[in-house]
């Protein structure tokens, strides 16, 4: 029977739905557009109109990959954060909405510090530094990652976002010592992994099988990256400047403690959506290198 494009939309919703996803009107929608190689804008002007079987076909194929656990925004190609649509691969994490909270954190200090230069350490996707450069535009955005594979991804969304004059990416290793040609900066954000390692393989299928290990696995207590980022990249930091973290559940006061104990001060913790604390931030006091 022919289906209309609005029809196959709410047959999707509602398997995905039932399915016990939370965000089925908006996965619904994208895979439907992809599906059937439509804007938003051309899905709704067409949503009367009949979809062909093959393109009905390829929709469903993408649901029942979906359904088995590989998310949309691979399969899809790109997903949405603060505004920005960016291209995104199984080299990068998916950006995520409480991963906003510090790009909205970052961007609110850096509004009224005038020309600054930010670095956004284990980038991935670049997600965080882009959205504070398109935000801040008097900011110079470096976005720091150590996998081949990411850095590509992030020239492509340095393009996309057409922030090349303001946004540069270079292959760096957060558990190192920052190289010394990077300089200083005004500002250093970070969403490193942070889980543990032991807890990787209890991640849901979505997670676990389909994002990069390299970006989730924070060792064994989920601190490595932390502890290397507060000690070694201080160098990096101007005096005064700030660190900003994003941390997973339980961990902003460890983090906090951390971070006061190696001369950060003014030390914030900020809660994501779900009260949640989320985002850790400080204020380096003083360089003792």
């Amino acid at each position: 029977m022919p289906t209309t494009y609005n029809d196959l939309y709410l047959d999707i919703r509602r398997e995905l739905k039932a399915a016990g996803i939370e965000a089925s009107t908006l996965e619904a929608r994208e895979l439907v557009c992809y599906g059937s190689g439509k804007t938003r804008e051309e899905f709704l002007r067409c949503s009367q109109l009949y979809a062909s079987d093959e393109v009905e076909r390829r929709v469903r194929s993408l649901v029942q990959r979906h359904l088995a656990g590989e998310p949309v925004a691979y399969l899809i190609g790109e997903w949405e954060f603060y505004g920005l649509t960016l291209d995104i691969s199984e080299a990068v994490l998916i950006p995520r909405s409480d991963t906003e909270v510090l790009a909205g954190e970052a961007i609110a200090y850096l509004t009224s510090k005038g020309p600054c230069r930010v670095l956004d350490l284990c980038a991935g996707s670049g997600c965080v530094g882009l959205a504070v450069a398109a935000h801040v535009p008097e900011a110079k955005v470096l976005l720091g990652e150590i996998s081949e594979s990411a850095v590509r991804i992030c020239r492509q969304n340095i393009r996309r976002c057409q922030l090349t004059g303001q946004v540069s990416v270079m292959m760096m290793d957060a558990k190192e010592k920052p190289p010394a040609a990077i300089g200083e900066f005004d500002c250093i954000v970070s969403n490193p992994p942070y889980i543990p390692s032991a807890d990787i393989d209890t991640l849901d299928v979505s997670v676990k099988d389909f994002e990069p290990r390299l970006a989730l696995d924070g060792g064994e207590d989920g601190y490595d990256f932390y502890s290397a980022i507060i000690q070694q990249w201080r160098p990096a930091l101007k005096t005064g400047g700030r660190l900003y973290f994003e941390v997973g559940i339980g961990q902003a006061d460890t983090v906090l403690r951390m971070m006061r104990a190696n001369g950060f001060g003014d030390i914030n913790v900020v809660p994501d959506t779900q009260g949640i604390p989320r985002v850790v931030y400080g204020t380096l006091l003083e360089d003792v290198y």
